[in-house]
């Protein structure tokens, strides 16, 4: 009897145990109801539209068009015809398989993207057979109608495991697609959009049924929003137009507002080489090739500025009180104090505006030497920081902040630098190539160019920048309407200036070759030393001299003198810009033709 009762209770608790535990799994526990809802059940995400990108005259440089994504669930594929599924989708049999193993060792009942960006045509057929286990996803694909500006557009490209680590929003999944570089990763949140998600049945073969509960748990895409650039792409397609076969890079600035105008990476690519199925190979040759079309010059290359840095020494010269505007400094062939710095014919002794318009380098050494030994600081290295600290003020040393990811500082050594290099022992002299723009000087183009937005304003800059408008706001970021004065008072600009436009527009100006007639461009050519080849030819420049519309900034490696080819490129950008035409031919014919040897590159 008592054995009776025992089995009885262990009989009557086995079935206690058995009901609470179906009633945590049916009713507390809501993981089985999940799992048998996704046996019924296909969350698909839906991915908006980038945003457009237009050029700052409403004309397209960046679109979006239709493609899809096959998708597969390796635990709803059941057998089908392989040879006809690649031969829809453009694929041999081999690539079917090996994408269906990656598929499976990642997740036999969650959805992987099998072949990406399939167009339309492609998915209509698709529809017309049944393949169980597969769908299309919709996507877009950039497209663009210009073939320009490849380097300040950028690429989009799939997420990466790092990026997907950096995601702490968790927005992103693997095959997502995100901005790489340019324009697409600086305002990749604004582009990008947000994703929705469309719940649909699917039978025991994973082929849709239709919505589940007619939409009632879908929700929408919402599209990126559009990006009116500042690019002129008229201009941006003829500076890289002039820019074929030679590294190096242009930028132009309207000075008023800090927006840029054009900004040409050379050699560049087509924007069109970094989408579609060809995209990894395209991605490999570009990588590889030894000039680096993929690296954005522009704002990333750290060049000696040359003699376009003369201005600044001559505007810190005059604000510390060390030079007056009519003073007088010999050049015999060059400086000849020292080991010397070497200078080219012209006549002497000169005043400043003499000095700037025929690029004379004894002058500005007599400025520099000037600066530092300034009695007033009481010591050479007190007399140098402040000598950098004017520099920075022009933008130099230092990111401007424009809005392009991966701008370099570029480089304005100081004291300290020279203490650790030399032990302490060193004096103007030792520095005196700094005076020329070379030296431990570096700074990018972008930096250049803003230099000459700065001297056209007379003593301040607005922060460079590539984006005109979002489409969905009323202005962009308030620090592209900030001005950012420099520490040389206005009044000293003047002569400056009026060098400047003498060096293009009278005879013995170094800058005459990139003379037009009522433009009044006022330009600085500059000849950096390279230690690996010819030296680089660059010319910075701005028109006209009152109200300036346009400043610009013009660097070629190994193109020799200013004059020789960054001062022809830049009067052609400048004429484009003002005029809407060319009118010397001639002088366009010369830039094209002219052959560069680079032996850094190979070639």
């Amino acid at each position: 009897m008592e054995r009776r009762r025992i089995l009885s209770g262990v009989v009557v608790g086995t079935f206690v145990v058995i009901l609470v535990r179906l009633f945590y799994i049916q009713v507390v526990d809501g993981t089985y109801k999940e799992d048998a809802a996704n046996n019924v059940l296909r969350y698909e995400v839906q991915y908006p539209p980038r945003g457009e990108v237009y050029d700052r005259n409403g004309e397209f440089l960046v679109q979006s068009r239709e493609a899809y994504d096959l998708m597969v669930v390796p635990r709803d594929v059941k057998p089908f015809d392989t040879v006809l599924l690649g031969n829809i989708i453009g694929a041999t049999v081999p690539q079917i398989r090996k994408e269906l193993r990656k598929a499976s060792n990642f997740s036999r009942r969650r959805p992987s993207v099998l072949f990406k960006q399939l167009p339309k045509e492609v998915k209509l057929r698709l529809e017309e057979r049944t393949f169980p286990g597969f769908y299309t996803v919709y996507r877009t694909v950039r497209s663009y109608p210009r073939k320009i500006a490849g380097n300040l557009l950028g690429y989009v490209g799939e997420v990466t495991d790092r990026i997907l680590e950096r995601d702490t929003a968790g927005y992103y999944r693997s095959g997502d697609y995100i901005g790489m570089s340019g324009i697409e990763l600086a305002y990749e949140e604004v582009l990008r959009g947000q994703k929705g998600v469309k719940v649909n049945m699917v039978d025991v073969f994973g082929i849709s049924k239709g919505s589940y509960r007619d939409g009632m748990y879908d929700t929408l895409a919402t599209p990126g929003t559009a990006i009116t650039c500042s690019i002129d792409a008229r201009l941006q397609a003829l500076g890289e137009e002039l820019m074929e076969g030679k590294v190096g890079s242009i930028v132009a600035i309207e000075p008023s507002t800090g927006e840029i105008l054009i900004m040409a990476s050379s050699p560049t690519y087509d924007p069109d080489e970094l989408i579609g199925r060809d995209r990894g190979n395209n991605y490999m040759k570009l990588l590889n090739n030894k000039r680096h079309p993929l690296f954005n010059r522009a704002v990333m290359a750290k060049y000696p500025p040359g003699s376009t840095f003369k201005l600044v020494n001559g505007l810190i010269g005059m604000q510390e009180g060390v030079l007056r505007p009519e003073q007088l400094y010999p050049c015999h062939m060059g400086y000849t104090v020292g080991r010397g710095v070497k200078c080219h014919a012209h006549g002497s002794p000169l005043n400043m505006v003499e000095a700037v318009q025929t690029s004379c380098n004894a002058y500005f050494c007599f400025v520099f030497r000037n600066i530092v030994d300034n009695r007033k600081y009481g010591s050479v290295k007190k007399g140098f920081d402040v000598w950098a600290e004017y520099v920075r003020s022009f933008g130099y040393g230092r990111s401007l902040h424009s809005d392009f990811a991966g701008e370099l500082n570029g480089y304005v050594p100081t004291s300290e630098f020279y203490n650790k290099r030399y032990r302490g022992s060193w004096n103007s002299l030792t520095t005196i190539s700094l005076s020329i723009g070379q030296g431990e000087l570096g700074c990018t183009p972008l930096q250049m160019a803003n230099l000459a937005a700065t001297v056209a304003n007379r003593g301040y800059y607005y922060t460079p920048h590539v984006v005109k408008r979002i489409h969905d706001r009323d202005s962009i970021d308030r620090r592209f309407y900030e001005r950012h004065t420099t520490m040389v008072d206005p009044k000293y600009f003047d002569p400056v200036v009026e060098g400047m436009w003498r060096a293009v527009n009278r005879d013995g100006g170094s800058g005459r070759i990139a003379q037009v007639e009522g433009l009044d461009i006022c330009g600085k050519t500059g000849t950096a030393q390279n230690p690996h080849g010819a030296d680089h030819s660059t010319f910075l420049c701005f028109a006209p001299r009152e109200n300036p519309k346009i400043a610009v900034s013009v660097y070629v490696e190994n193109g020799r003198f200013g004059a020789t080819i960054a001062a022809p490129i830049a009067s052609l950008i400048v004429e484009q810009y003002l005029t809407d035409t060319i009118t010397r031919p001639a002088l366009v014919d010369y830039v094209k033709n002219m052959q560069i040897y680079y032996p850094a590159y190979g070639k």
